[in-house]
């Protein structure tokens, strides 16, 4: 008849292959990708965006020892320091330029991964875009100067009342020993300035020592235990604050805990918003777009790597403590900037940036 389609056996058999064939390309489109086949044999690169020496690039280097036996395929792990702008080279360098294949993370401060929500136009990324993987370890952080500085300053209340003006090193604006100091200054009154410029905290102690600065901020108990630990009992190195804005640490009770001194609501949630980010210590990120499957991988390895004994192990042996935060709490410290108004951030702002 006319325009009826006759199925005669030859036309059914190739629709039915046809169909078949659909159905089994769909079906391998959404199998889950092999990651092990993917990474065997390969490299994966930590960028550290700190020199080597400082806590950053430590924690990196024994966290790496670890970390390519718990990824599926077990690559070799590496480490690089790209040291650059307080850490902002890294950040921008993971977001915009590196490869989007689970081969390359970076470790950068967490302050420089909330400068977006500050408007700094050097920042180059959306906080919320980074494959966050998680946190390698929790530290607390503390502002310490070398000897007194001349004037015999032993907590932060002394700072404050200073009759000197006290010098602070610092990497770059907008880096916790940049930042913490300038709120000490604009929130309190204190005394101060910030010089920029040095390559991560071992530099810093070391101009603390021959005297061209006073003292620094950012300063991580682990670090503190494991390099410093006969500056502080010898007493040339006097811890003067903690950060944390929750439970102070008992190590240094000298350290004058940062919400002890805010006077006021209005304070003390500015306070929250510069101190509460030191809770993601040491953050790890892929480039955005990084393959589900692969960043699924990874934050399940960096998990097993953080609760492996011998990784934990080893970071005793070099005073860290090894904690995992994982990419969900990481973006709960986000949602609070997420949240905040812009008035208070550009308050914020005003009192940590010159």
């Amino acid at each position: 008849m006319k325009g009826t389609v006759l199925f005669t056996p030859a036309r059914t058999a190739l629709l039915i292959a046809s169909v078949c064939a659909f159905a089994a390309g769909t079906a391998a489109q959404a199998q889950p990708e092999d990651v092990a086949a993917f990474y065997k044999g390969k490299t994966l690169t930590i960028q550290v965006g700190y020199g080597p020496g400082g806590g950053y690039d430590m924690t990196a280097r024994v966290v790496s020892q670890f970390y390519g036996k718990h990824i599926p395929g077990k690559p070799t792990v590496v480490v690089q320091n790209a040291p650059g702008g307080g850490s902002l080279r890294v950040a921008n360098s993971i977001y915009n330029a590196a490869a989007k294949d689970g081969l390359t993370l970076g470790v950068f401060a967490f302050d420089v991964a909330l400068q977006p929500y500050y408007g700094e136009k050097g920042a180059m990324f959306d906080p919320s875009k980074f494959a966050w993987i998680g946190s390698m370890d929790t530290d607390n952080q503390y502002c310490g100067v070398w000897k007194g500085a001349g004037v015999d300053i032993k907590n932060l209340p002394d700072l404050v009342a200073s009759k000197k003006t006290i010098s602070f090193g610092s990497s770059a604006p907008g880096a916790v020993p940049s930042v913490y100091p300038l709120f000490f200054k604009n929130a309190l009154g204190a005394p101060l300035k910030v010089i920029n410029g040095y390559t991560g905290t071992k530099d810093i102690m070391l101009a603390m020592q021959r005297g061209e600065v006073d003292g620094t901020c950012g300063l991580f108990e682990s670090s503190l235990r494991s390099a410093y630990m006969d500056d502080i009992k010898g007493g040339s190195l006097q811890l003067i604050m903690q950060s944390s804005t929750e439970q102070a640490s008992p190590l240094f009770p000298s350290a004058t805990p940062i919400m002890s001194a805010m006077k006021s609501d209005e304070m003390r949630r500015a306070a929250r918003l510069v101190f509460d980010p030191a809770k993601i210590t040491r953050p790890l990120a892929a480039p955005p777009g990084t393959p589900d499957e692969r960043v699924k991988a990874l934050r399940q390895a960096l998990a097993d790597t953080l609760s492996d004994p011998e990784a934990l192990e080893a970071g005793k042996k070099m005073m860290m403590n090894l904690e995992l935060k994982t990419a969900k709490e990481i973006d709960g410290v986000l949602a609070e900037f997420r949240a905040a108004s812009p008035d208070l951030l550009k308050q914020v702002y005003a009192i940590t940036h010159e």
